[in-house]
């Protein structure tokens, strides 16, 4: 089986899905609502049903399949073992390679307890929303940001343990902040970005 040539099909597959926003903010107001088009914050539920659904098959079919049958193995150092990614490395190399297509359209994770430093908050909005998902887990935290001249929407849905295993991964990390996670808990967030119009 060709590891290679199979993920770069899936992260091929998630960003041609992903591509879709463009034209949807030709006629973006001075506010969230939009009067021609969709709303912001329905394509960027739109794009994280996506994000999610891809990265819950990636973990349930194809990292946990193939490392029960022993097969191959998920690893943070994937990139020189020849493993697999694991899943939030998944989604943080699919946001890359979003983030260079010309849509503007980013995507991220972001933590409080992040095991890549990389990975935590850097801006005001950033900070609240991860206060926010907290405390209510099954809304988005939603605003929009300036990037220049650019009016940015931004949604910061809650990222959770997808398996006790995934929990156990963050808990026994030397880089990890917290120890406790469980099945199920608030991880951190997954932060998309969409360009409006410019101010």
């Amino acid at each position: 089986m060709d590891l290679k040539g199979f993920w770069l099909g899936l992260a091929v597959g998630t960003i041609s899905t992903c591509l879709f926003g463009p034209w949807v903010f030709s006629a973006a107001s001075k506010d969230t609502e939009v009067s021609d088009g969709i709303a912001p914050q329905a394509v960027a539920d739109y794009i994280h049903s996506i994000v999610q659904a891809d990265r819950t098959f990636y973990t349930n079919e194809i990292v946990e399949r193939m490392q029960t049958r022993g097969i191959v193995s998920a690893s943070e150092h994937w990139k020189e073992t020849g493993d697999l990614p694991l899943p939030a490395q998944f989604v943080l190399e699919t946001g890359r390679i979003v983030a260079q297509q010309s849509s503007g359209i980013r995507y991220r994770l972001i933590s409080n307890w992040p095991i890549n430093k990389r990975n935590g908050p850097t801006t005001e909005f950033e900070r609240t929303a991860l206060s926010k998902i907290l405390v209510n887990a099954d809304r988005p935290y939603t605003g929009v940001t300036m990037e220049g001249k650019t009016r940015v929407f931004q949604a910061l849905y809650a990222d959770k343990a997808l398996s006790q295993r995934c929990a156990d991964c963050h808990n026994v990390h030397p880089r990890s902040a917290r120890r406790d996670f469980k099945s199920g808990d608030v991880m951190g967030g997954i932060l998309l970005s969409i360009p409006l119009s410019p101010k």
